[in-house]
Protein backbone atom coordinates (compact mmCIF):
# COMPACT_ATOMS: atom_id res chain seq x y z
CA UNK A 1 0.00 0.00 0.00
CA UNK A 2 1.53 3.30 -1.19
CA UNK A 3 1.71 5.80 1.99
CA UNK A 4 3.00 9.43 1.96
CA UNK A 5 3.06 11.07 5.47
CA UNK A 6 3.83 14.52 5.71
CA UNK A 7 5.74 16.31 8.77
CA UNK A 8 6.81 19.56 9.77
CA UNK A 9 4.44 22.13 9.42
CA UNK A 10 3.35 24.62 12.55
CA UNK A 11 3.29 27.96 13.44
CA UNK A 12 5.87 30.36 11.94
CA UNK A 13 6.37 34.58 12.07
CA UNK A 14 7.01 35.96 8.11
CA UNK A 15 10.13 35.86 7.21
CA UNK A 16 11.20 32.66 9.00
CA UNK A 17 11.37 28.87 7.80
CA UNK A 18 10.35 25.39 8.14
CA UNK A 19 11.38 22.47 7.01
CA UNK A 20 8.60 20.10 5.86
CA UNK A 21 9.00 16.25 5.35
CA UNK A 22 6.95 13.34 3.05
CA UNK A 23 7.95 9.89 4.02
CA UNK A 24 7.21 7.38 1.27
CA UNK A 25 6.53 3.67 1.73
CA UNK A 26 4.93 0.89 0.07
CA UNK A 27 6.58 1.21 -3.60
CA UNK A 28 9.64 1.39 -5.17
CA UNK A 29 10.72 5.21 -4.09
CA UNK A 30 13.49 5.60 -6.40
CA UNK A 31 11.13 5.02 -9.53
CA UNK A 32 8.70 7.99 -8.80
CA UNK A 33 8.94 11.38 -8.68
CA UNK A 34 7.02 13.05 -5.89
CA UNK A 35 5.46 16.54 -5.56
CA UNK A 36 4.10 19.28 -2.91
CA UNK A 37 1.48 21.02 -3.40
CA UNK A 38 -0.81 23.73 -0.64
CA UNK A 39 -4.14 24.33 -0.65
CA UNK A 40 -5.29 27.65 1.40
CA UNK A 41 -8.56 27.85 2.66
CA UNK A 42 -11.10 29.05 -0.05
CA UNK A 43 -9.10 28.34 -2.83
CA UNK A 44 -7.92 24.94 -4.91
CA UNK A 45 -4.86 22.85 -4.29
CA UNK A 46 -2.07 24.53 -6.13
CA UNK A 47 1.18 22.49 -7.00
CA UNK A 48 4.40 24.01 -5.60
CA UNK A 49 7.46 21.91 -6.47
CA UNK A 50 7.99 18.44 -7.81
CA UNK A 51 11.35 16.76 -7.65
CA UNK A 52 11.50 13.76 -10.86
CA UNK A 53 13.02 10.44 -9.76
CA UNK A 54 15.25 9.78 -12.95
CA UNK A 55 17.72 12.76 -12.70
CA UNK A 56 16.87 14.44 -9.60
CA UNK A 57 15.39 17.31 -11.74
CA UNK A 58 13.40 20.32 -9.94
CA UNK A 59 10.26 22.39 -10.64
CA UNK A 60 8.68 25.30 -8.58
CA UNK A 61 5.64 27.46 -8.52
CA UNK A 62 6.70 30.97 -9.48
CA UNK A 63 5.48 31.98 -6.26
CA UNK A 64 8.03 30.31 -4.46
CA UNK A 65 10.86 30.58 -6.59
CA UNK A 66 14.45 31.24 -5.19
CA UNK A 67 12.32 30.63 -1.61
CA UNK A 68 11.94 27.06 -1.34
CA UNK A 69 13.63 23.94 -2.13
CA UNK A 70 12.60 20.42 -2.60
CA UNK A 71 15.08 17.62 -2.03
CA UNK A 72 15.15 14.10 -1.90
CA UNK A 73 17.07 11.49 0.50
CA UNK A 74 17.28 7.83 -1.35
CA UNK A 75 18.50 6.08 1.77
CA UNK A 76 15.10 7.24 4.05
CA UNK A 77 12.42 7.23 1.34
CA UNK A 78 12.09 11.09 2.31
CA UNK A 79 11.71 14.44 0.45
CA UNK A 80 11.98 17.12 2.16
CA UNK A 81 10.66 21.17 1.68
CA UNK A 82 12.81 23.33 2.92
CA UNK A 83 10.87 27.01 2.93
CA UNK A 84 12.52 30.46 3.42
CA UNK A 85 10.96 33.84 4.02
CA UNK A 86 8.16 32.52 4.69
CA UNK A 87 5.13 35.12 3.57
CA UNK A 88 1.36 34.95 5.34
CA UNK A 89 0.23 34.09 1.88
CA UNK A 90 2.05 30.56 2.39
CA UNK A 91 0.03 29.91 4.72
CA UNK A 92 -2.11 26.55 3.69
CA UNK A 93 -2.29 22.85 4.15
CA UNK A 94 0.71 21.50 2.49
CA UNK A 95 0.58 17.43 0.71
CA UNK A 96 3.01 15.61 -0.87
CA UNK A 97 1.76 13.20 -3.98
CA UNK A 98 3.00 10.98 -6.97
CA UNK A 99 1.96 10.04 -9.77
CA UNK A 100 1.05 6.27 -10.62
CA UNK A 101 3.86 6.39 -12.98
CA UNK A 102 7.58 5.33 -12.94
CA UNK A 103 10.37 7.98 -14.76
CA UNK A 104 8.14 11.25 -15.11
CA UNK A 105 9.54 14.49 -15.56
CA UNK A 106 8.49 17.34 -13.15
CA UNK A 107 6.85 20.02 -14.74
CA UNK A 108 3.83 21.99 -15.45
CA UNK A 109 1.73 19.23 -16.39
CA UNK A 110 2.12 17.33 -12.22
CA UNK A 111 1.95 20.65 -10.72
CA UNK A 112 -1.41 19.83 -11.68
CA UNK A 113 -2.95 18.21 -8.69
CA UNK A 114 -5.64 16.04 -11.41
CA UNK A 115 -2.40 14.18 -12.51
CA UNK A 116 -1.47 13.15 -9.45
CA UNK A 117 -2.43 9.89 -7.77
CA UNK A 118 -1.67 9.16 -4.50
CA UNK A 119 -1.76 11.77 -1.75
CA UNK A 120 -0.85 12.44 1.85
CA UNK A 121 -3.26 13.95 4.47
CA UNK A 122 -1.46 16.87 4.64
CA UNK A 123 0.26 19.10 7.18
CA UNK A 124 -0.59 22.82 8.24
CA UNK A 125 1.68 25.59 7.96
CA UNK A 126 0.48 28.62 9.31
CA UNK A 127 2.81 32.24 9.14
CA UNK A 128 1.70 35.08 10.85
CA UNK A 129 2.37 38.56 9.93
Amino acid sequence: EVQLVESGGGLVQAGGSLRLSCAASGFTFDDYAIGWFRQAPGKEREGVSCISSSDGSTYYAESVKGRFTISRDYAKNTVYLQMNSLKPEDTAVYYCATPDETGVMCGVYYSDAANMDYWGKGTLVTVSS
